[in-house]
């Protein structure tokens, strides 16, 4: 039997490389330091679009246009094969902030991308409870979102009844190599030996990179989250304004998000994040004053200096492979990422020109 393929790295990214890899009749490992899908995957809002498109390199596009589409099947084979539905939903992004109405319904247009620009009466005929500071939003109708927990404990089964192998509380320490090809993956309980492996460890990658060489400018972001619960939701849109959001979920909650912190690994909740949080929920929406607070949580978004991951293998060590570097959009560029990284490890023709996500772009 073919040696396996080794996914360091449980979440979001890391599940669906798993998913290609064996869909593609590969036998497959996950080995994951704590319990699969707990890390910045379970953390996020699960809003299927980069939150401002406009603002980033114009590579991200087509890896999150393969991706939306991709998703509604998915998920419905996901919730068809095992039971449980990560909930995607076309709900709509309304965007609050007036400077971005007329950039993003630009941008929008020239991409093919459904967009409306409304004005006050428009946003009002829509989302009577918003109060809207500005003359004009920006709707983008299109944008769905999904229940990320429960995406990530489908996958979970999707891929134990397809075969794969998850080893949970593993930590991966580092990579043995012998005449520029992978030999062996390090472990805290001993070395396994190995020639196919990718690493989709988040921000942790950048340290397991640079022990082989390769410094990625990688780093932990703190993205600080909360849950409302209070009744019905009184809006129907994902809503966004000066880069905080509101999630209206099916069965009746709100998520708010997120913060943007420097703090290195720290996972600590903070007073005056869920302060600035619930300031911009109710500055959004002020009826939701009346909410409380169910939850508050922290995760730790795997930075990169302009947003575009890093997928590709090792510009020196034959067999192993990276895909990581998402930063905020790791839920909405996953299954293109995860199909790409499947297509370089198998030799197949790329979904989309790999250099633009070398290890060693410029």
């Amino acid at each position: 039997m073919d040696a396996p393929w080794y996914i360091v790295g449980g979440g979001i990214i890391g599940l669906l490389s798993a998913y290609e890899l064996a869909a593609s009749g590969e036998r497959v490992v996950i080995l994951d330091r704590q319990t699969v899908g707990r890390e910045a995957s379970w953390a996020g809002g699960g809003i299927l679009s980069p939150l401002y498109p406009w603002r980033y390199p114009e590579v991200i596009d087509p890896l999150a246009r393969w991706s939306q589409t991709y998703y509604p099947r998915l998920t419905e084979m996901l919730r068809t094969e095992t039971g449980i539905d990560p909930e995607w939903r076309r709900c709509g992004l309304l965007i609050l902030d007036a400077e971005d109405s007329a950039t993003g319904l630009a941008w929008s247009t020239a991409h093919g991308l459904s967009a409306e620009r409304l004005d006050r009466s428009q946003v009002s005929a829509v989302e009577p409870r918003l109060q809207l500071r500005s003359d004009a939003a920006l709707r983008l109708p299109e944008v769905a979102q999904v229940r990320n927990p429960r995406l990530l404990q489908a996958l979970k089964r999707q891929l134990q009844a397809m075969g794969v192998e998850l080893r949970e509380n593993v930590t991966v320490t580092g990579f043995d190599s012998v005449s520029q090809h992978l030999v062996g993956i390090r472990t805290n309980g001993g070395t396994l030996p190995a020639d196919r492996c990718v690493l989709a460890a988040g921000p942790w990658s950048a340290t397991l990179l640079s022990a082989v060489g390769l410094d990625l400018p990688l780093r932990p972001v703190r993205g600080q989250m909360l849950v409302l619960k209070g009744g019905i939701p009184p809006f129907s849109h994902i809503l966004l304004r000066e880069s905080r959001y509101l999630i209206p979920r099916s069965d009746g909650q709100i998520l708010v998000g997120s913060t943007q912190e420097e703090e290195g690994f720290d996972k600590s909740i903070t007073p005056d994040a869920r302060a600035l949080l619930l300031a911009a929920a109710h500055s959004m929406v002020p009826g939701l004053g009346d909410w409380h607070v169910e939850h508050h949580w922290a995760g730790l978004r795997p930075g990169s200096p302009d947003g575009v991951p890093y997928i590709g293998q090792h510009p020196e060590i034959r067999g192993l492979y990276v895909n990581t570097g998402h930063f905020r959009n790791g839920i909405v560029l996953a299954p293109a990422s995860a199909r790409l990284i499947a297509d370089l490890a198998l030799s197949r023709r790329p979904l989309l020109d790999p250099d633009q996500f070398s290890l060693t772009r410029m």
